[in-house]
């Protein structure tokens, strides 16, 4: 089947959609420079985001999940502030990183006058690992209307596991050709795929930085590779 059949446009939201990491770089930061500490933050930054990833995906596949993804970032900075010699940081600097900060994430700047445009054609929907919480504050914060939030909090079930998937096109009460996964890595959608989603591949140069993604090259089979939410609307025949 072709991209024709697709119906609902299912947004991956933590890179794809929000720059982290120049939230969580800025946060750190802004903390170090209170207690008058220089570190390379942005290390720092990657290194948060790997290992909350590590403790998010695939949750749920043997028991139900004890944590959402805001405890994550608690319990993960907390290691990272104790591995860093940054002891001084205090519960206030603590809160304000792991919570306020990725709380108030920014989105790219391509996408909020792309998004209603999309939904004029499709159901559009966050689908995501992170908290409900989360995105009802950075879709405030960012004027951001979905059609809905699916988030792995209310399944059970965390991506990459394909019951993550399954359950949001059972919600939508479509077949999973006619949802199509959108993100900027392969890990999610190669994910999607293989339960039967169509797949587009946004480029995210900078969602980690000066590091750069650790899987900038998106896989060949993806139904549909962009640079830009202007050119996924295009490839999908929606006026911009």
């Amino acid at each position: 089947m072709s991209i024709d059949s697709i119906r609902a446009l299912n947004f991956d939201t933590g890179g794809t959609i929000l720059d982290w990491h120049t939230g969580f770089s800025t946060a750190l930061a802004a903390a170090g420079k209170k207690h008058g500490i220089e570190k390379d933050w942005s290390a720092i930054t990657n290194e948060l985001r790997r290992r909350c990833l590590k403790a998010m995906l695939n949750l749920g596949e043997h028991e139900t999940p004890a944590y959402i993804f805001d405890d994550a970032h608690r319990f993960t900075l907390e290691t990272l502030v104790e591995e860093n010699g940054l002891g001084v940081f205090t519960e206030d600097d603590i809160h304000a990183i792991a919570y306020e900060a990725p709380h108030n994430f920014n989105c790219w700047p391509d996408f909020p006058a792309v998004l209603p445009k999309l939904r004029e054609k499709y159901v559009v929907s966050s689908f995501t690992i992170l908290s409900y919480r989360l995105i009802i504050d950075t879709a405030k914060k960012n004027g951001l209307s979905w059609d809905t939030v699916f988030s792995c909090e209310g399944i059970g079930k965390y991506k990459l596991l394909p019951e993550s998937y399954r359950s949001v096109a059972a919600y939508l009460q479509m077949d999973v050709s006619e949802c199509c996964m959108v993100a900027c890595h392969n890990f999610d959608l190669n994910a999607a795929k293989a339960v039967g989603f169509k797949t587009a591949f946004v480029r995210r140069p900078d969602e980690w930085g000066k590091e750069g993604p650790p899987d900038p090259e998106p896989n060949p089979e993806h139904d549909i590779i962009v640079d830009s939410f202007p050119e996924l609307a295009e490839a999908l025949g929606v006026a911009f």
